[in-house]
């Protein structure tokens, strides 16, 4: 853990440099540009609002169903567009590899940072559609650096893992799309946990996202803290996920070179 830390503060300037190649690359030749950071889940937002408050509506206190959906639902793109473009960082930086002597941490690493940035940005119309709305504005806000800390540890232990899975096997980047897929519908977004009886929601909490989520939605919608036994479960899922992701990832790091 000290070498990731260490190599992280050693090859800051790079990974930055690398997190902002990567954003300008996928928003090359876009009329948009940046922009699409922002309407991406404001577009999927819509769908999803006008098929669950309307055609199949769903049941939440206070009834703006579009924060309740975004709360976690800006979040969870975070993670997942975090590992898509991990997953494949690198393989897709195999010539810079083999050609340069660098800390093949930074590429995954990166690939979290430039997906921060999306995320940030996104929260600003969040924000504003809280005030359109008329919901509240709480202050239970400035709480959201602490699941935004525990679930950027998590996804940055989980792009170690699934990298280097897809440098051996170049099934892993398809499969991955599959599990985000599955994670979307079994993690509460685009409902609410208290829908389903109490006898079964442990099933519900055998995913570590569900605690992430857990407190986006209850700071942003509710205006609550999550409970201690939620928030320390989620730094506790994050670091094992850490640990165990970069355990794998340092393990096999010195052969990418032949796989690539």
């Amino acid at each position: 853990m000290l070498e990731l830390v260490r190599d992280t503060y050693r090859y800051r300037e790079l990974i930055w440099a690398l997190a902002l190649k990567e954003l300008k690359i996928r928003y090359k030749r876009s009329v948009l540009g940046f922009l699409w950071a922002l309407l991406n889940p404001m577009l999927l937002m819509l769908v999803l609002t006008l098929v669950f408050s309307t055609v199949m509506p769903i049941k939440i206190p206070q009834g703006h169903y579009a924060i309740f959906l975004l709360s976690v639902l800006l979040p969870y793109t975070f993670f997942s567009q975090s590992l898509t473009y991990a997953v494949e960082s690198i393989v897709g930086n195999g010539d810079l590899i083999k050609k340069v002597s660098v800390a093949k941490l930074v590429f995954p690493v990166a690939a979290v940072v430039s997906n921060m940035i999306n995320f940030l940005l996104s929260l600003i119309p969040l924000a504003l559609i809280t005030i359109a709305m008329g919901h509240p504005f709480h202050w239970t806000w400035i709480y959201l650096p602490v699941p935004l800390l525990a679930l950027t540890i998590f996804t940055l232990g989980a792009t170690f893992l699934f990298a280097v899975a897809n440098v051996y096997y170049r099934d892993v980047a398809h499969i991955l799309q599959i599990l985000l897929q599955i994670l979307f519908y079994v993690t509460p977004i685009i409902y609410s946990l208290d829908q389903f009886p109490r006898r079964y929601q442990w099933i519900f909490k055998l995913n570590p996202l569900i605690y992430f989520m857990n407190g986006f939605r209850l700071s942003v919608y509710y205006g609550l803290l999550p409970a201690a036994p939620s928030i320390i479960a989620s730094f506790v899922c994050a670091f094992i996920a850490l640990v165990f992701g970069f355990w794998i990832f340092r393990k096999h790091q010195e052969e990418f070179v032949f796989f690539v």
